[in-house]
């Protein structure tokens, strides 16, 4: 019997292929039933994927549908960059570190970060687009609004006021999508009317103050159980030493620092709950399980996470279809039970 689940999705631009494989292999199968999904950024994408395939359809046709969608979108990212040069320098690993240097400098990430610096989104004037429009809008199986399927929560960031702000049911549309995966250096801020007061918003990406927002899940009608597919690592063995690497950190920290928030609030609540001191107070108590390859992650920079290049995302998918493999035989078990990650370790 299939056991039912939310699933919590985690941004990292290129790196969100990962939770693509993740997601495929957990749809293909029939041990969970996915009830609520939250999703940042690249989370966001792959959550409107299966919300809108599972709305076109019921059982495992739905499953299907989503399925369709997700390598929709991932095809298509992959087809914006091939990053040739990138991947060519890849290959000369191990390297001297001098050459290494030189190589982070000169690679068309460093290129691009370069170039990020000086020029603004907004100067490309007319001559702007944001090609995650397409790939949102041209899903084969569209209806991430619709009211059925899983219910469906996208974090973005309000430029304005730099607080979280969740769209659900019918906020979400692809504007809402692109606002969620809105790097502010790549992209013109998204705005969106706001219903309740009339007021056109400005929205950047989710992951500076949701990666992704727990709390929408905690609702009474959906499940005690989530799921976090987690694709930026959150311990790293070696001090960073050179410009890139501790960039590369500083992103991780900043991408993760909001879910860390979130889950030591958790735990919290647990150790009161468990001295007793919560007694007679009806509120729910989450369990929480992980989908992740630190170790995968690790080796990868977050240069490339704006680099999608088909081998790339290809890898990504494999590594994700085999962690939710390790998942579904070492921790399904406990979904229902206890939880599967360590939060008395981790933040006790």
């Amino acid at each position: 019997m299939a056991k039912p689940v939310n699933l919590a999705l985690q941004g990292g631009g290129a790196h969100g292929a990962f939770s693509w494989g993740v997601l495929d292999r957990l749809l293909e199968g029939d041990e969970i039933d996915i009830a609520g999904i939250s999703g940042t950024s690249a989370g966001a994408l792959n959550g409107a994927a299966i919300k809108a395939g599972m709305a076109a359809a019921d059982g495992w046709q739905g499953r299907l549908l989503a399925r369709e969608n997700l390598a929709h979108v991932w095809t298509n990212v992959a087809q914006l960059s091939d990053n040739r040069v990138v991947r060519w320098m890849s290959s000369l690993m191990p390297m001297p570190r001098g050459l290494q240097r030189w190589a982070e400098m000169v690679s068309p990430v460093a290129w691009l970060e370069g170039l990020n610096r000086i020029v603004s989104p907004y100067d490309y004037g007319p001559f702007y687009v944001n090609p995650l429009a397409r790939v949102i809008r041209e899903m084969p199986h569209p209806g991430m609004d619709a009211s059925g399927g899983p219910q469906f929560f996208v974090t973005a960031t309000n430029v304005r006021t730099g607080r979280v702000h969740i769209f659900s049911g019918p906020q979400v549309t692809p504007d809402a999508i692109m606002a969620s995966a809105c790097l502010p250096t790549l992209f013109k801020a998204v705005e969106i009317v706001d219903p309740a007061t009339g007021r056109a918003e400005a929205y950047w990406d989710g992951g500076y103050s949701g990666n992704p927002a727990l709390y929408p899940l905690f609702g009474t009608d959906l499940p005690r159980d989530i799921v976090i597919v987690a694709i930026n690592p959150t311990e790293r063995e070696d001090v960073p030493r050179t410009p890139v690497q501790i960039q590369d950190r500083i992103n991780e920290v900043s991408f993760n620092s909001s879910l860390q928030r979130e889950l030591r609030a958790i735990q919290f609540v647990k150790r009161l709950t468990a001295e007793g001191r919560l007694a007679g107070r009806n509120m729910k108590e989450p369990l929480i399980h992980m989908i992740a390859d630190d170790a995968l992650m690790t080796q990868l920079g977050a240069r490339t996470k704006v680099l999608p290049g088909p081998g790339l995302v290809r890898r990504m998918f494999e590594a994700g279809r085999a962690a939710a493999e390790l998942f579904v035989a070492t921790d399904l078990q406990q979904v229902g039970v206890r939880d599967t990650v360590d939060l008395p370790r981790l933040y006790g």
